[in-house]
C-alpha cells in the first residue's frame, strides 16, 4: 500500500513538473511572437550614418569654390535619438552658419514624417596665404619682395586673409605691420592714379581723332574707377582714372 501511495505522489509530481516546463515554453514562444509582431508592426528607424553622410556631402559641394584643400568632419547623431526613416533627408545651413570653421547643418525630412535635426560639424580649408617679408611701413607700396607665402588652415586665421601676390602687389599699407603678419584685405588700400586737385590730362579718341587737353581732379580714383575733372572753361567731364593722372573720356 505505501509503495502504491508513493508511485502515486512521485506521478503526480513529475505530471505537474511537466506541466511547469510547457507552460513556461509556451509563455516564451508567445513573449517571442509579440515582440516579432512589435518589431513589424513599428515604422523603420532612420540611420543615423545616413544624415552624417547627407551632411558631408552638402558641405562638400557648398565649398567646392574655396581656395586650396577642404576637409569635411561632421558629427554623427546621437544614436538614442529615435527618428523615422526619411526617404529623402535635406540639409541646409540655418540662418547664422556658413560653410567655414566650425558650424551647424540643419536636415529635415518632409516625408513621410517631419522632422529637423541640427547636426554639428568643421570644415578645415588649408591652403597657401601671403605674409610680410619684413616691417612694412603705413603708406609702403607693396612689391613682390615684401610678400611670402605660408600654409595653414584659413579658417583659424583672421576674415579677409590674401593667398594670391596679385591681391597684394601695387596697393599701399593702410596701417604699418610686423614681419611675418598675415596680410588681408583691410590692410591694403588701392593706390590711387589721380588724386583730388591734381592736373591731370584728359584723352579721348575716336575713328580719325584723338583730342587731349588738361584739367583739374575733383576727386580721388584708382585706376580703372570714374573720376570727374574741371576743364579750364568750366566745364565738368567724366572719365576712367588711369595710372600718370590720364583720364580716359569717351563722347
Amino acid at each position: 500500500m505505501d509503495r502504491t501511495r508513493y508511485f502515486l505522489a512521485w506521478t503526480m509530481q513529475l505530471l505537474i513538473k511537466n506541466l511547469i516546463i510547457k507552460a513556461s515554453l509556451f509563455s516564451i514562444v508567445l513573449l517571442l511572437a509579440s515582440a516579432a509582431a512589435a518589431q513589424q508592426s513599428a515604422p523603420p528607424r532612420q540611420d543615423p550614418e545616413a544624415i552624417r553622410k547627407v551632411v558631408e556631402h552638402f558641405l562638400r559641394v557648398q565649398s567646392a569654390g574655396l581656395p586650396g584643400q577642404v576637409g569635411i568632419n561632421a558629427s554623427t547623431l546621437d544614436s538614442r535619438t529615435n527618428l523615422a526613416a526619411c526617404t529623402a533627408p535635406e540639409a541646409f545651413l540655418p540662418p547664422g552658419s556658413r560653410v567655414w570653421g566650425r558650424t551647424t547643418v540643419g536636415v529635415r525630412c518632409l516625408a513621410p514624417v517631419s522632422w529637423t535635426v541640427y547636426i554639428p560639424a568643421t570644415v578645415k580649408v588649408v591652403a597657401d596665404y601671403l605674409t610680410t617679408a619684413a616691417p612694412l611701413a603705413q603708406g609702403q607700396l607693396v612689391a613682390a619682395q615684401h610678400l611670402l607665402k605660408a600654409r595653414g588652415d584659413l579658417t583659424q586665421l583672421p576674415a579677409g586673409i590674401l593667398t594670391d601676390a596679385s591681391q597684394a602687389l601695387g596697393r599701399t599699407l593702410a596701417m604699418s605691420l610686423p614681419a611675418g603678419a598675415p596680410l588681408r584685405n583691410d590692410a591694403l588700400r588701392v593706390q590711387a592714379a589721380v588724386l583730388q586737385g591734381q592736373t591731370v590730362r584728359l584723352s579721348s579718341s575716336g575713328a580719325g581723332f584723338r583730342i587731349s587737353a588738361e584739367a583739374k581732379a575733383l576727386n580721388n580714383a584708382a585706376e580703372g574707377q570714374i573720376v570727374q575733372a574741371r576743364t579750364a572753361s568750366g566745364q565738368v567731364v567724366s572719365g576712367v582714372a588711369k595710372n600718370g593722372g590720364v583720364v580716359e573720356v569717351t563722347y
